[in-house]
């Protein structure tokens, strides 16, 4: 039986899929899902030639573990723990995925004004005493007043739902948290006194290098070099599906959990406002120059300079 002419030529015009899909270790309602999610719903990732298969992962650990065990080819982490896994011999790189995010809030009726206005207060801290966003507020706290943060509040570290529910239980006065964790809270009025992805700027780094990104093994990035280019490809066109108006983000309501539009509108917000611009090495470098002096090695691991290799 012969094909129609008009058929040969629909079907040639497709482009190739590759054989092997890209498994891809994804936290749980994580922000990546949604976009792979919405990447794969559209048939973004066929259309660029690849095949995108998501694995769900408990938690950052659990990410260290597939992706250096081999049983994912990416995770989503940040280009700090790259340079320190490649200063223990991981030959691991980075791809730009979103900027810094991050916020501090307090109660819309707190009279905590400033960074200095929390002296002898209680602070939540989404992660640890090494979180990113806590070490940079701790240097701009310093900028700004002198006053060193660590000393003079008195802070909770742990996991940002619980963190919220302290916030809004009146158990804490104000709460650093992860953006997509803010966004329910100042759904409810709680009011952002700081922006993390402004603090950069505000030491001195002009050109902040995107902190989240992809990370894959060198040996399979090189060997797969076609397939992540076009992957990149394929998230600037998910991305830009899912900022453009008339984008229906109620259809994600089942991994965002939002409840409301003023939710939906403050992650759609928080989401598009996360495009990577351009890594510049020298930005990147003070950044890790900076962090590394506050975090020391229990952040960076042996090696106080930013790894050659670190970014793809």
């Amino acid at each position: 039986m012969r094909l129609a002419p008009l058929l040969i030529l629909l079907l040639t015009a497709l482009p190739a899929v590759a054989a092997e899909p890209m498994r891809l270790g994804l936290l749980a309602f994580g922000t990546a899902q949604w976009e792979v999610e919405t990447m794969r719903t559209h048939g973004i990732d066929a259309a660029h030639g690849i095949r995108v298969q998501p694995q769900e992962l408990a938690g950052k650990d659990s990410s260290a573990v597939a992706l250096l065990g081999g049983s994912v080819d990416a995770v989503v982490g940040d280009w700090l723990w790259v340079s320190r896994q490649r200063a223990m011999g991981h030959d691991l790189t980075f791809v730009p995925w979103v900027g810094m995010t991050g916020a501090l809030l307090v109660p819309e009726a707190s009279p905590v004004r400033t960074l200095a206005d929390l002296a002898g207060r209680k602070v939540g801290v989404a992660g640890g005493p090494l979180d990113k966003s806590w070490l940079l507020l701790r240097a701009l706290a310093t900028k700004r007043h002198g006053i060193e943060l660590d000393r003079i509040v008195d802070r909770t570290f742990g996991a940002p739902p619980l963190l919220a529910q302290q916030l809004e239980a009146g158990r804490l006065d104000a709460l650093l948290t992860f953006w997509p964790s803010a966004v329910p809270l100042e759904a409810k009025g709680f009011r952002r006194l700081l922006d993390v992805a402004a603090i950069p700027a505000e030491l001195g780094l002009e050109a902040q290098p995107p902190l989240i990104g992809w990370i894959f093994h060198r040996p399979w990035a090189e060997s797969h070099a076609a397939e992540i280019e076009a992957f990149r490809k394929a998230e600037t066109e998910t991305r830009a599906r899912m900022c453009a108006p008339g984008f229906d983000w109620a259809g994600l309501d089942h991994l965002t959990r939002a409840t409301d539009t003023r939710t939906r509108d403050g992650y759609r917000a928080g989401f598009c406002a996360g495009t990577p611009g351009v890594v510049e090495l020298d930005s990147a470098r003070r950044l890790y120059a900076l962090l590394a002096e506050l975090g020391g090695e229990d952040l960076v691991g042996p090696s106080p300079v930013l790894q050659p290799g670190t970014f793809w």
